[in-house]
């Protein structure tokens, strides 16, 4: 039997915390067979050509029982506030979580600037 694993490069950021570039909608349905509880979203809708709508990924993670959050990011137009922001998103959100943006590069400068305001 063919075992299925996410095809993406996937980074652990913190303990069942970890970071991707672009989720289609078999990721997430995958993801969620390993185990992953939220799926979070930094790439803003109509980033480039191609990329899958927010929305239908929401549906997606849904139905397969995740929470999904889209909290887009643009870069780099990012203040302190923004940073306090995603800190207190990220810090109610259920474990394992999932975020991604179009390489994942945006995402984890935003959980290292949120894990910067911590020390």
């Amino acid at each position: 039997m063919k075992q299925d694993y996410l095809q993406m490069r996937v980074l652990e950021l913190a303990p069942q915390v970890y970071v991707s570039g672009q989720l289609y909608e078999h990721d997430i349905r995958l993801a969620a067979r390993q185990g992953v509880r939220t799926v979070m979203n930094n790439r803003p809708d109509g980033e480039a050509p191609g990329q899958p709508l927010s929305a239908d990924l929401a549906k997606v993670a849904e139905e397969a029982g995740m929470t999904y959050v889209d909290h887009p990011i643009v870069l780099p137009s990012i203040t302190r506030e923004d940073v306090e922001e995603y800190r207190k998103v990220c810090d109610g959100l259920e474990r394992p979580l999932l975020i991604f943006c179009r390489s994942g590069a945006r995402s984890t400068r935003m959980w290292e600037l949120a894990e910067d305001l911590n020390v």
